[in-house]
């Protein structure tokens, strides 16, 4: 008799402390595993990475995320993900492990993020152990996708944009249970959860501008219509984070606007040195239509794309892209409607009880309704903008829909296993079948996929939906007979969950293991779509198209910003790939180096990043990422020559014409006029086959 009370008191421990055990557990093996190897990724993209370097030596480049600690002109996106890393830097010291740590630990914060979320919107609509198996599925879609296993290991902003946008997911759904609960301090726990909301927008805007927007149609539609309180009162609560965000990002966009250009760098991407043109032109509107005033256009072609690939709503799902994300896209995008069917039933369900007994019928809490709107709207919204941008857009942007993609698929599977019904059993057999079906016609042209996988999912997948499909008909005559059988229902759901995620998780594997440098990146085993020369080769000027990152070339024939060049990689750099100066060559710029406020210039901002982080010592990139920004003018730089302020100027692989292939814009001349001057006043000489420019001599 005294061991019963004991069993049932491990019992209730283990039933209440399993899932925050699993949910640690999958953070921190998450967290692990992005680690390994981490530093094979070298400095991943040597734009952000120089940027990062500044930030770690001088306070004014960490404020305006410049790319050299000397301050001559920014990177072309705002710097809330620099100033993370160059942070990190500054407690660490800079290397690649330290600056690309936080990126990691934003991975396991978004595993958190998505299982909360995924908590929240199930709590009271399904039972407490399926709540918690479907937060821990999210999870695991996440930590298992092979783009999130790229980006969340590399230095360019979208890992912090993906965390702060689900956060903000999160913070919302906050808000709307506060209002919901009778609590006197409900409407103060609102406004704080609302407050935070707006707060991890605007530090998103401060990381990649407007995509951050992209999520908000969902947030304000979900809180206007599932928010317990009046329509007014709504609508001023709405107040809060528009506050908020409008101050969490204002204040930095004010410092650099009403800060005098003499007092600032200049601001990398804009044709005006002003950050107002860069966030509506070349990264705002200029994405959606192609023009990008100063960029050197697309390097893939195809009809309808702007020179950046065909557009439309199969650009995902297909080729490149959906090598990238469509592992589970088209199920996330069934399900999602499926679950939107489910939510209007129950709604028509409960108005017709309300007429047919004219009693009031308790409505739900709204939170899963609410959900389904905001990760909805994030999938479906950012699905069709990056189908239909004419501009710059690349195959890793896509890391922006894994979130919702794993938060939708794991409240369509938990809902239809709740309604246990023999149609919910085919939707279900439905959404596995056609998750293994299209993984197969995915793998059929990448590499490294061994046969043998590609057929065992797809035999998996079609004969666990038979399964599905034939326990559905043995208790089709008897509705609790299938309920009593949910354990096994939900068994068979977790098999299809898994199953579904073996081949992403080997391709998470393999980027993981492979190294991932440069522009553009791709995960193992798949190729840019954006043709042009890769960066992984040796010769002079990067040429060389060797592999980039996960596998396969990549690269492009541009795109001003610090993601839109081509694949990393050795050679002597250029518009799209940071050199990789010799030891011969980084002891002679480095030479006296200390007296000079920039060691050496040259054209185009990956070229100038690649000798920086060799030398470890200011390098002015001329013209900002292809050259192309009016920066410096000619008669500045002459100014900075004659003060004894630059040392070298690296003539090889920097002609001036626009940074590289296709140049252009009107800053294309300053580069090409600071050429022409240097060459016809200053003798070259050639180090390893690059022309150098003593700039002291004169």
């Amino acid at each position: 008799m005294d061991e019963n009370p004991s069993a049932n008191t491990g019992d209730r421990q283990l039933r209440r402390f399993w899932y925050p055990a699993a949910l640690t557990l999958l953070t921190l093996v998450t967290i692990a595993g992005f680690l390994t190897n981490l530093s094979a990724n070298g400095w991943a993209n040597s734009f952000y990475a120089a940027a990062v370097q500044a930030g770690s030596q001088n306070w004014e480049a960490f404020l305006f995320g410049s790319l050299d600690s000397a301050n001559a002109i920014t990177v072309d996106k705002p710097p809330a993900s620099l100033w993370v890393m160059a942070l990190s830097a500054r407690v660490f010291g800079f290397s690649s492990f330290s600056m690309l740590l936080p990126q990691v630990l934003l991975a396991g914060a978004s595993v958190l993020l998505v299982a909360h979320s995924t908590r929240l919107a199930l709590h009271g609509h399904t039972s407490a152990t399926l709540e918690r198996l479907a937060a821990l599925g999210a999870g695991l879609v996440l930590a298992l996708s092979p783009i999130v296993a790229l980006m969340f290991r590399f230095n360019n902003p979208d890992a912090l944009l993906v965390t702060l946008m689900a956060a903000a997911v999160v913070a919302t759904q906050h808000a709307l249970k506060a209002v919901g609960s009778t609590r006197r301090t409900a409407t103060r726990a609102a406004i704080l959860w609302l407050g935070l909301a707006g707060i991890c927008l605007g530090f998103g805007f401060l990381t990649k501008q407007f995509q951050v927007l992209l999520i908000v149609p969902g947030l304000a539609v979900a809180w206007v219509l599932f928010a317990r309180r009046s329509w007014l009162h709504r609508c001023l609560l709405l107040l809060v984070p528009i506050a908020s965000m409008v101050i969490s990002a204002g204040w930095w966009i004010a410092l650099v606007e009403l800060t005098p250009a003499a007092d600032r760098p200049y601001v990398g991407g804009s044709q005006n040195n002003s950050f107002l043109e860069l966030t509506f032109g070349y990264n705002g509107f200029g994405r959606l239509t192609g023009n990008e005033a100063g960029s050197v256009g697309g390097g893939g072609g195809g009809q309808g794309g702007g020179g950046w690939g065909e557009t439309g709503i199969a650009r995902l799902l297909t080729g490149s892209f959906g090598a990238q994300i469509a592992w589970l896209l088209p199920t996330a995008l069934l399900l999602l409607a499926v679950i939107v069917v489910l939510l209007i039933r129950a709604e028509v369900a409960r108005r017709r009880r309300r007429r047919s007994t004219h009693l009031p019928v308790a409505r739900t809490s709204g939170s899963l309704e609410a959900a389904v709107m905001m990760w909805g709207a994030w999938l479906v919204v950012t699905w069709l903008v990056l189908s239909n941008m004419n501009g710059i857009v690349h195959e890793y942007y896509t890391v922006a829909l894994v979130p919702a993609i794993a938060v939708i698929l794991a409240l369509g599977v938990a809902l239809l296993l709740t309604t246990a019904s023999y149609g919910a059993m085919l939707l279900l057999a439905l959404a596995w079948a056609l998750t293994g079906a299209w993984q197969f016609i995915l793998t059929a042209s990448m590499s490294g996929i061994p046969g043998w996988l590609r057929w065992g999912v797809l035999m998996v997948s079609i004969l666990g939906a038979l399964l599905l499909i034939g326990t559905g008909l043995r208790f089709r005559a008897g509705q609790d007979g299938l309920r009593r059988n949910r354990a096994l229902m939900s068994a068979v759901a977790s098999v299809a969950v898994i199953a579904s995620l073996v081949i992403p998780a080997q391709l998470s594997v393999r980027t993981i293991a492979a190294s991932t440098e440069g522009s553009i990146v791709t995960i193992a085993g798949t190729n840019s779509g954006m043709g042009g020369p890769g960066g992984g080769g040796g010769g002079p000027a990067g040429g060389g198209g060797g592999p980039a990152g996960g596998g396969g070339p990549a690269g492009d024939d541009g795109g001003r910003d610090g993601e839109d060049g081509g694949a990393g990689g050795g050679g002597m750099g250029g518009l799209l790939s940071g050199a990789t100066p010799s030891a011969e060559l980084t002891e002679l710029l480095g030479e006296d180096a200390s007296d000079f406020t920039w060691a050496a210039a040259a054209t185009g901002a990956n070229q100038a990043a690649g000798y920086q982080l060799a030398v470890e010592e200011p390098v002015m990139a001329i013209g900002g990422f292809n050259g192309t920004d009016p920066s410096p003018a000619l008669a500045e730089f002459k100014q900075l020559v004659a003060e004894g302020q630059i040392h070298w100027y690296i003539g090889s692989g920097s002609d001036g014409q626009g940074g590289g292939p296709g140049g252009g814009g009107d800053g294309s001349s300053t580069s090409a006029e600071i050429s022409a001057w240097v060459e016809a006043n200053f003798e070259a000489t050639t180090v390893d086959s690059v022309a150098l420019y003593d700039l002291s001599a004169g």
